[in-house]
């Protein structure tokens, strides 16, 4: 079927109760049918019941520690009350007198504490204190570095241990040549030993050497093993919460203003400034006016007639101004006033324009004459004001060339995280206020203001026309003055502060200092915030009067405005804002005025503090004469008016009046026309200024105060008609505008609650208004929603609905008050805490309330006085909540739908203050809420539950928010409620999951909401305690429940029946899922994502092991289960993790590098294994060495019935990222387990599981192998940087399946046969060709950090394995089996010895290896040789270390298998034969092995030897000495080979081949040898040598064929077709084979190799200059600095003329020769690079000693070298064996020079098609002249005489033949390349001919 219906129908599969599909035999079969009663894991098992199971087991049955894992902690919830945060010293809110329901709900409101149900643990779950990278790092300060091998070569050869070391290096030679016979300062008696194991020598028990083992292993090892690796990913985290901030006043982004000074050229009277800013595109002005005076002492003394002492609020010449929305568009204007004085504004300019500061003297008498006529005017007219110049900033201007270097452009997530507010008109990001250099503005221009155009409307002109280049207002005539301003980005907390109310903003120092004032924002567009403090202000804008049609002299008019309380002129209140230099308050005010003119336009902006109750007497007055009443039907009045003006004085009671009645008998201008235009602006968080909401609250407080009959508007209400009206009114809320429905949401929504819990009582009859109530409340909560829709958290939260609910929800009429006497703690919170001391009237007496699921409750009027019915209506919100949702109709639930999160955290809310305020924290679980809530809270979940399903392919982001939201409603009930009613409603919900799931189109979207809801409910902070971990896990009742009892029947280990206790800790049993309810629900959430059906199930596998990795990393790092004894029981709940992964081990990553390598284990301790394969399973690479003395690789198998376990690996592979988390896991269950459960469940193993096992420690090892520091310098692998793993993500998410790119990589991996290439030389993925784009951008000390950390990780995680393995080893001692078992630990512990580890670990590994071999010698002497083979590799490796603890642990393990070896037979045969044979494969092969150290290692031994007491009569001292200088002349011997496989050391002066041991071993069979001619095969086919491929198989195909293996057969002869089809395909240059150099060592420091040469190979790009830097380089590392030197040149070399303190090295590029005979042989490109024995190097030389001179004197000598051995050979370089030499004529040479230029114009000729590009260069470097002494001056040098001597006549002849020949393949050229047919190249073939050819 096609790949998506197939990976859809094997999904579907996985989660569809099929039992019959379970196989018996695979590791997953009974996965699914495990549990007591035979329930699938594909259905949830009915959890216990968690309150009766408490109340069955006594409160200390658990000791100590443990006992806080039984229950909850008593103090789990908690009350706090949090200070609500007042910014100001005094709370601004009016005192106390008669205030009306209205402003005193807005005072509480603004007063109130926070009130927070709190859970005190809460903080730590994984939801609120995740694990990050930050904390990760965090707890990662303090670790010790580990010591490792690879970090100490290089620079840092010798190891912290080693600084006593005398010497390092192989300096030594500096005295001595090497030499075969050189001993000397190598002298093994001379040289220091390691420090010796105290303890070796000692014959101690086994028993006491394990123990000390495990004491030393258990000491400085680090407590959080997860807090070493890198943390969960947060892509995954969807139990992510955070709290929201509490609400508090918004500000945009601020700027502060400081005014310096105001200086003109002329001082003679007062000046007063304005400030402002305005918004040019909007046509707004943004904020209100600051007034600042910076008029001298003495010109201010002009005004003392008319003022009081000035306030000094009133003195501030600083301001902070709020930008919500920054703009290019924004400038900051300046305008100035004057005292009116007689003339218009241009004349009262004029001197200004006119007179400057230096002609003072000569305008004396006018300034004099100027000063006393301003003074006269200040006398007589000092109140007035008349406008005189402005001027504007244009702040952007000087802030956007500071910007580039201080803002960046948010990223995606902070835009979506910033409310609407916080983003810039038109979408510039660019220009903000917050963040710029503070700058001093000097503002020399001014211009005079123009009579008929002050009104804002031409104030944008003139703005927008600043702006422009070519703007009109610069060629006006300025009024010069200079006013110096600051402007900078406002501190966070200023001193000295005032709010625009005047109050004293914290902190406030001094109240005698000069203040700075905020000014209030009028935001250009809608603020959405909510109302957190009280404000009340009211601003009043006169535009302009129009008295043109008035007769008579109307000339300088002003207009007065009052506040009236009354028509009484003393009514007039103090409530109008001073302005600059006078009082704070006053009582009227006036508009500048306009010099004689009848129609003046205003710009002034009057200020007012609203009383706190404005009453129907209330109005603004207006001189001459008009009035605005400020209430109309209880509702404040603002907007725009147009007046008519009275003439006359208004009459008695005008007050009540509206403006637009004509009061009968007086004088109106223009007859009561409006002629007076005028706005009033309120900003309040008193008065909503909406009527669907003053209509709300007007009604809601009448039923409060029950003041009836009530007039609204035009209608008088009573109490028969005002419910009507209130249902009409929640039913309007909806059509609210939403800047006012968000600034009072508070207000709105504790009202609707109010009417919800205490439904009014009109006329003794309760009204319920539950349902319209809830209604409305459902679309305030979306109106609010989608008008923050941008300001959304991650979880689609809105943040203001959050923190009302957080913090402003309450009980109405629950207050909670402290105990009298009992002051509030000086605490940010106070907390409310159940205690004795609390009296009885804090709590509500609920026992008779009645429930809200009888909605149409009602008391019969009379029946009861009001209390008793204000007692029987109240009602409980969260029941009536749920009531209310479950019985909703569909359109209002689709709303509640989109908002569910918030009506869940509503309810909870108000069920933790139930409880709190109730004093029910006491009362049972089961009888905290009643049954029918209960029964409500389930319906709910259901219809929830129901929703998510149907909806997820229709809208998955809402269906992935209501599966979020359901999930933490449970989680948050778990705290409150019963909780095994909550675990009821877990199965419940999964029944719907899974019924979905057989019909559903693409299961993979609903598993991955469930697993979304599985870790949310998991994220609880009392999770541990959920999971029931102190009770016992009951066994299962039937006599076959579970996965052991079918899968281990037989127990290998113990003689008694598998523990079914022990059984069903350890696997997904029913009691496990049943009593450990959540941890079953994780862990087989995890069984079915890893299920092998479960194709394309990537993503599943990652969410899945994320969950349980970030519930690893909480614990970790939870103080509470800091004790081991506490984190043993919680690693309780995770034992089935490690069958689980046992089980999945097929399709993890493999690490290893090793094909077929997951199951190399497990293979050999299951019988049963069978037709796995097919003949001669792919060989590890080391086997190749295994012949000549290497070891093999642990695990790898040569049967010929063994193969890769392809069955196994059916379904998706994990990927790396995914496999390495899973094991990470396992590690760490195996670290904090019980040791002594762990052994149990061991016991009860059958072999092939305790098998899967070991190679599940295997595995772990290579997953955590240490990379070195050099590997964090680039990006490594999948393992290592999840950045790489993002598009094969996406691939997965796209096709449901494994990244195309993933899956080649894993088939190229298991067709490879190479494994890890590692140790392959020159590969270009290793060396200085990686791309420098695979680097990642990060500091060396993040480096740094991260190669500590991961060291640390390796460590820990191979102790890890250990200890494990130790438990293991203990559990089969007595088995009958247990050399199979102990032969498999002792291969993972072999793995864990020759992988990159600390010193640490080896230190320990080390030590247990020695245990091992003690305990059970005939592990490597009477069973596989490879074993011993492999354990002398890695033992010789390590007494070859840098780092001298290593080194001697290891001495020390090899000094003890000598002897054990010695004690079993009075000889060590075949530990000398297998260390003999490890050394010659290690000389020179290993960058770490250090030769100097390991003869210290050598020296080590011979004194255990020399010390051990108990042999000192037998021959072993004297054997082992005589090995020990055995392996010193290897050393010795082997010199600087890197090439040693044909050295090693299997000769007759080591060891006889007769020897006993010599040949045994599985190797050195047919088998072996099957195995060995694949592995050539394949390494022929790698290196390109394709026609040598033929060669092997011609071996292995009469084997194959024997055994009639004939799909071996069939894939011999499909390679050997590959390998034909290169070769045809493969032309000449198009394979790659290899270069060679010639190498002579010349000086005596090279001992042997004085004046000896070798022939090197080396792949075919390496230039002379790098293998000349790459010698130099190796051989300075061995003698010194400043002793080798590279010979430039290939001239012979002279001796006496060296230095013979240096060694000289001279390279040569040599080429392959062939006589002409053997080239009719060679006709291949293969034959021509295949058997190379004979290479040619030419020099050219003059008789006179220069390299290159004329053609008559230019000589050559070629030089042939002939090598012993054959070019490809094993090894690299090969010693030349012969070498001759021939010297060239000039003729000669020249002839050799036409020759090859006739060649290559052939072959370039030749080609079909042409080359032309090459043709070119040929013809370019044969015709011309004089280019490279080309053939002409040949010709003319050579041919132009015939020569006098007869020996040189057949040169000549043969030199014509040459240019015959040339001059042939030149016509070719030509009609090939025709632009070299030109006139020059003729002259050339003339010229040719002409030289007598």
């Amino acid at each position: 079927c096609p790949a998506p219906k197939r990976r859809a129908l094997t999904v579907a599969a996985e989660v569809r109760k099929q039992v019959s599909r379970e196989r018996s035999g695979s590791p997953h079969s009974s996965r699914r049918s495990s549990g007591s009663l035979g329930v699938p894991l594909t259905e949830v098992i009915e959890p216990l019941d968690f309150e009766d199971v408490l109340l069955s087991r006594p409160p200390d049955a658990e000791p100590g520690p443990l006992r806080d894992l039984a229950e909850f902690p008593a103090d789990d919830l908690e009350l706090l009350l949090q200070p609500r945060e007042c910014r100001t010293t005094e709370p601004g809110t009016p005192e106390d007198g008669k205030l009306d329901a209205q402003v005193r709900a807005a005072v509480e409101m603004y007063t109130e504490d926070w009130i927070i149900a709190h859970r005190r643990y809460q903080h730590l779950s994984a939801a609120f204190s995740p694990i990050t990278t930050e904390t990760q790092r965090e707890r990662q300060k303090g670790l010790t570095r580990q010591v490792f091998e690879q970090d100490t070569s290089g620079d840092e050869r010798s190891g912290p241990e080693d600084s006593d070391d005398p010497r390092h290096s192989s300096g030594s030679l500096d005295d001595t040549p090497r030499s075969s016979g050189a001993s000397g300062i190598f002298d093994l008696r001379n040289l220091a030993a390691d420090s010796l194991l105290p303890s070796l020598l000692e014959r101690t028990a086994p028993e006491d050497v394990d123990r000390r083992n495990e004491a030393l292993r258990r000491q400085h090892r680090p407590r959080a093993l997860l807090a070493l690796y890198p943390a969960p990913d947060e892509d995954e985290a969807v139990e992510r919460c955070s709290r929201p901030e509490p609400p508090r006043e918004h500000f945009g982004q601020r700027i502060l203003v400081k005014c310096l000074s105001l200086k003109f050229e002329i001082e003679i009277e007062p000046i007063f400034g304005i400030l402002a800013l305005y918004d040019v595109r909007e046509k707004k002005k943004i904020s209100e006016n600051f007034y600042f005076d910076l008029n001298s002492d003495s010109v201010k003394g002009l005004l003392r007639a008319h003022g009081t002492h000035p306030a000094i609020s009133t003195l501030a010449r600083s301001a902070i101004f709020s930008v919500t929305y920054p703009s290019p568009d924004i400038f900051l204007v300046i305008k100035l006033e004057k005292v009116l004085q007689q003339g218009d504004i241009s004349e009262c300019c004029e001197p200004y324009m006119v007179m400057k500061e230096v002609d003072t003297a000569k305008n004396k008498e006018k300034l004099e004459k100027l000063r006393l006529a301003a003074e006269q005017f200040c006398t007589r007219l000092g109140r007035y004001r008349m406008p005189f110049a402005w001027t504007a900033v244009h702040p952007a201007h000087m802030m956007r060339p500071l910007l580039a270097g201080l803002e960046r452009r948010p990223a995606w997530t902070d835009r979506r995280r910033r409310g609407p507010q916080d983003r810039t008109s038109g979408g510039d990001d660019t220009c903000s206020f917050a963040s710029f250099r503070p700058a001093t503005l000097t503002v020399t221009n001014f211009f005079k203001q123009e009579a008929e155009r002050l009104s804002d409307e031409d104030l944008f002109k003139f703005l927008a026309d600043m702006r422009r280049p070519s703007s009109l207002l610069r060629r006006l005539r300025p009024v010069t003055a200079q006013l110096k301003i600051d402007i900078s980005p406002a501190p966070e907390n200023p001193h000295f502060c005032l709010s625009p109310e005047l109050l004293h903003v914290k902190p406030y120092p001094d109240p005698r200092g000069r203040p700075t004032k905020e000014i209030l924002e009028f935001p250009a567009r809608e603020v959405y915030a909510p109302h957190t403090s009280y404000r009340n202000l009211l601003y009043v804008y006169p535009h302009c009067l129009n008295f043109s049609s008035r007769q008579g002299s109307v000339r300088n008019l002003a207009v007065r405005v009052q506040y009236m309380a009354g028509e009484d002129p003393s009514q007039a209140l103090p409530v109008i804002f001073g302005k600059s230099s006078c009082s704070e308050f006053t009582r009227e005010a006036f508009t500048p005025v306009v010099y004689h003119n009848k129609s003046p336009e205003f710009y002034e902006e009057f200020k007012l503090r609203l009383p706190a109750c404005v009453t129907e007497n209330h109005h603004l007055l207006f001189t001459f004469y008009h009035w605005i009443p400020l209430l109309q039907h209880g509702r404040l009045r603002t907007g725009p008016f147009c007046l008519p003006v009275s003439v006359d004085q208004l009459p008695p009671s005008y007050s009540v009046l509206t403006p637009d009645v004509a009061l009968p008998g007086m004088r109106w201008v223009d007859g009561h026309k409006g002629v007076f235009s005028v706005e009033l602006t309120a900003v309040s968080s008193v008065h909503p200024q909406d009527p669907h909401l003053d209509k709300f609250f007007t009604l809601v407080h009448v039923l409060e105060e029950g003041a009836f009959p009530f007039r609204l508007k035009d209608t008088v209400l009573s109490e028969g008609t005002v419910e009507q009206e209130l249902r009409a009114s929640l039913a309007a809320l909806r059509l609210a505008s939403p800047q006012p429905l968000v600034a009072f949401s508070h207000h709105v929504l504790d009202k609707l609650v109010h009417l919800v819990v205490r439904p009014p009582i009109i006329g003794g009859q309760i009204v319920n208004l539950g349902r319209g109530a809830f209604e409305a409340m459902a679309h305030v909560v979306s109106l609010v929603h989608r008008s923050l829709e941008a300001a959304q958290d991650a979880r689609g939260h809105c943040p203001l609905l959050a923190a009302y609910v957080h913090y402003a929800f309450r009980l109405p009429g629950t207050e909670p008050n402290f105990p009298s006497g009992a002051p509030p703690v000086a605490v940010q919170a106070a907390t409310l805490a159940r205690g004795p001391g609390r009296p009885a009237s804090l709590y509500l007496a609920r026992s008779k309330s009645i429930s809200s699921s009888n909605p149409d409750l009602a008391v019969a009027p009379g029946s009861v006085d009001d209390e008793v019915s204000r007692i029987l209506a109240s009602k409980l919100l969260h029941e009536e909540l749920a009531l209310q949702w479950v019985v909703s109709g569909s359109a209002v639930r689709e709303t509640v739908l989109q908002h569910a999160w918030f009506f869940f955290q509503l309810m909870v809310k108000s069920m933790a203050l139930h409880l709190l305020l109730g004093q029910r924290l006491d009362t049972p679980r089961k009888l905290r809420f009643p049954g029918r809530f209960l029964d409500d809270i389930a319906a709910l979940v259901g219809s929830v539950g129901l929703e998510v399903i149907t909806r997820v392919y229709k809208d998955a982001e809402l269906a992935e928010r209501l599966n979020a939201s359901l999930a933490f409603f449970l989680s948050d009930l778990l705290s409150l409620a019963d909780r095994g009613f909550v675990f009821s409603l877990v199965p419940a919900h999964y029944k719907q999951v899974a019924t979905r799931l057989q019909s559903a189109p693409n299961p993979a979207l609903l598993l991955t909401l469930r697993m979304d809801f599985t870790r949310i409910l998991c994220s609880h902070e009392h999770y541990v305690t959920l999971n029931l971990p102190c009770c016992p896990l009951s066994p299962p009742a039937s006599p076959s429940p579970s996965v052991s009892s079918t899968t281990s029947q037989s127990s290998t280990f113990s003689s008694q029946a598998p523990d079914p206790k022990v059984t069903s800790m350890f696997e997904l049993s029913g009691p496990f899922r049943q009593q450990h309810f959540l941890a079953g629900l994780l862990l087989t959430e995890l069984a079915l994502a890893l299920e092998p059906e479960a194709e394309g199930a990537s993503l599943l596998h990652k969410k899945a092991i994320s969950a349980v990795h970030s519930l690893l990393c909480g614990h970790d790092a939870d103080p509470r289960y800091t004790e081991a004894a506490v984190k043993a029981r919680v690693a309780e709940l995770y034992l089935p993790l490690l069958s689980l992964a046992r089980d999945t081990l097929p399709r993890l990553h493999d690490f290893a590098e090793g094909p077929g390598q997951r199951s190399r284990l497990a293979s050999m301790l299951d019988s049963d294994t069978e037709g796995e394969g097919d003949i001669g399973g792919t060989i590890n690479p080391s086997v190749a060495m295994a012949i000549a003395g290497g070891p093999l690789a642990p695990g790898s198998r040569a049967s010929i019935s063994q193969g890769p376990v392809a069955a196994s690996r059916s379904g998706c592979p994990l990927s790396a990222e995914s496999s390495r988390t899973l094991l990470v896991c396992v590690l760490w269950v195996l670290k904090n387990a019980e040791p002594a459960l762990l052994q149990r469940w061991a016991a009860d193993l059958a072999l092939p599981q305790l098998g899967r096992l070991l190679d599940l420690l295997y595995l772990c090892l290579a997953a955590f192998e240490y990379k070195g520091k050099k590997a964090f310098e680039r990006i490594n692998s999948l393992t290592f940087k999840k950045s790489l793993d993002m598009k094969a993500r996406l691939e997965e998410a796209i096709l449901g399946t494994i990244g195309a790119r993933q899956e080649m990589v894993r088939r190229s991996r298991e067709r490879s046969p190479f494994g890890n290439q590692e140790n392959v030389r020159w590969r270009k993925s290793i060396t200085h060709w990686r791309q420098t784009s695979d680097r990642v951008d990060k500091t060396k000390d993040e480096m740094e950090h991260e190669a500590l950390v991961d060291g640390n990780l390796a460590t820990e995680a191979s102790l890890v394995v250990l200890d494990t393995l130790e438990i293991i080893v203990q559990t089969v001692m007595l088995s009958e089996a247990r050399e199979s078992v102990l032969g498999a630990v002792l291969k993972v512990v072999l793995y864990s010895l020759g992988s990159a580890q600390s010193a640490l670990f080896l230190q320990h590994g080390l030590a247990t290896q020695r245990a091992l071999v003690s305990k059970f010698p005939e592990l490597l002497f009477e069973e596989d040789t490879e074993l011993c083979a492999d354990l002398c590799l890695r033992l010789l490796r390590h007494c070859g270390s840098r780092i001298s603890t290593i080194r001697t642990h290891a001495s020390a393990s090899l000094y003890l298998l000598m002897r054990q070896n010695f004690e079993i037979g009075n000889n060590f045969a075949r530990v000398k034969m297998q260390v003999t044979m490890s050394l010659s494969s290690l000389v020179g092969t290993t960058q770490s092995f250090s030769e100097e150290h390991l003869r210290r290692s050598l020296k080590t031994i011979l004194t255990y030897a020399e010390e051990d007491v108990g042999l000192r009569d037998s021959t072993f001292a004297e054997q082992v000495q005589d090995l020990m200088f055995n392996l010193h002349m290897i050393l010795t011997d082997t010199n600087i080979s890197s090439n040693v496989l044909e050295e090693s050391a299997i000769s007759d002066d080591i060891l006889s081949p007769d020897e006993e041991g010599f040949c045994s071993g599985k190797h050195f069979t047919e088998l072996g040898l099957v195995g060995l001619l694949e592995q050539a095969a394949a390494y022929f086919t790698m290196g390109g040598l394709y026609e040598a491929v033929n060669e092997v198989y011609k071996t292995l195909i009469p084997i194959l064929e024997a055994h009639r293996d004939y799909k071996k057969l069939a894939a011999v002869h499909g390679k050997l077709q590959e390998a034909f089809t290169k070769i045809m395909h493969q032309v000449g240059r198009d394979r790659v084979f290899g270069t060679y150099f010639r190498v002579g060592f010349y000086g005596a420091r090279f001992g042997d190799l004085d004046e000896q040469e070798f022939v090197y190979k080396e792949p075919s790009i390496t230039k002379l200059a790098e293998i000349s830097h790459r010698l130099e380089e190796f051989y300075t590392e061995r003698f010194g600095e400043d002793v080798v030197e590279i010979v430039k040149d290939s001239n012979p070399v002279d001796k006496t003329k060296l230095d013979p303190q240096k060694a000289y090295i001279q390279i040569t590029y040599v080429e392959p020769h062939f006589d002409t005979y053997e080239l009719k042989d060679r006709v291949t490109y293969f034959d021509r690079n295949y058997g190379l024995r004979t290479f040619l190097f030419c020099t050219p030389f003059t008789p006179d000693g220069r390299a290159h001179g004329d053609l008559p004197e230019q000589h050559k000598r070629k030089t042939l070298l002939s090598t012993d051995h054959a070019f490809p050979y094993i090894k690299t370089r090969i010693r030349v064996c012969h070498r001759e030499e021939t010297v060239l004529t000039p003729v000669e040479v020249a002839i050799e020079d036409m020759q090859k230029k006739t060649r290559e114009l052939a072959f370039a000729t030749e080609q079909d098609p042409p080359d032309a590009k090459m043709l070119q260069m040929v013809l370019q470097g044969s015709g011309g002249p004089t280019v490279n002494q080309g053939p002409l001056e040949v010709a003319q040098v050579f041919l132009a005489e015939i020569p006098e001597d007869p020996k040189l006549f057949r040169h000549h002849n043969k030199l014509r033949l040459c240019f015959k020949d040339f001059c042939k393949n030149w016509e070719p050229s030509g009609r090939v390349n025709p632009p070299h047919s030109s006139p020059r190249n003729s002259l050339n073939r003339a010229s040719f001919r002409k030289a007598d050819l």
